[in-house]
């Protein structure tokens, strides 16, 4: 699986430690680094959001994993893009059932908010996570991608 990462100057510590982390715990996955390094305070949330949407929407990577200060603001620019599916999850349970339930493919973390330890328990159950093929779970994501196809004619 292919893995971008991308932070604003908030979560650009946080970004880097999961990065040398997720490499050596699971070594099979492309991890990439779309930027975000921590040493202009203008590095904005919205402008990291929309690179690694746009790669997620085009393909280029199969999910992504967005850090600010809080996760929310990476969160709200990311999903301005059609395809992308990003929440905000600070537990490893809504991390799984983010894929498994809603096919999610953006996880955003808040670097103020969650430490090394939790955050890396999340990205480990957001990568192992499979979007589940239970009708239920088809039907709820395909009524949300017709929202999106509605609501950005």
């Amino acid at each position: 699986m292919r893995i971008g990462f991308a932070a604003d100057h908030a979560g650009a510590a946080l970004k880097a430690e999961l990065i040398r982390r997720l490499r050596s715990v699971e070594g099979d996955h492309e991890l990439v680094d779309l930027g975000g390094d921590g040493s202009d305070p203008n590095d904005d949330y919205p402008d990291f959001s929309r690179r690694l949407g746009i790669a997620v929407r085009d393909g280029e990577l199969d999910r992504g994993i967005l850090v600010c200060g809080s996760g929310i603001g990476a969160s709200i620019a990311a999903t301005k893009i059609r395809g992308v599916r990003a929440a905000v999850c600070h537990d490893s349970y809504s991390a799984r059932q983010g894929v498994e339930h809603d096919d999610m493919n953006v996880l955003c973390l808040g670097a103020r908010v969650i430490g090394p330890e939790p955050a890396l328990e999340c990205a480990l159950a957001f990568v192992r996570a499979r979007f589940s093929p239970e009708e239920r779970h088809r039907r709820r994501v395909a009524k949300v991608l017709a929202i999106e196809a509605e609501e950005r004619v």
